[in-house]
């Protein structure tokens, strides 16, 4: 900087940290967004998952019972 450069006062500062203020809330917006559709997609995939695999061992574990009429 030029010793004739206007001095830096509080509005200035305050115009700066308000516009990186809004660029953060933007991407954390939709970081936050992305994060709760991966979530919601992970938690469905692991419910899938449990459902298939509990369903497989039910039917090898499954007793057959006759009942025969005498």
């Amino acid at each position: 900087m030029t010793p004739a450069a206007k001095p830096i006062d509080r509005g200035d500062l305050e115009a700066k940290l308000r516009e990186l203020q809004g660029g953060v809330s933007d991407t954390r917006e939709s970081v936050l967004a992305t994060a709760v559709t991966v979530g919601a997609i992970v938690a469905v995939g692991v419910v899938a998952i449990a459902f298939l695999v509990g369903r497989r061992r039910g039917k090898r574990r499954t007793t057959v019972v006759e009942v025969r009429r005498i």
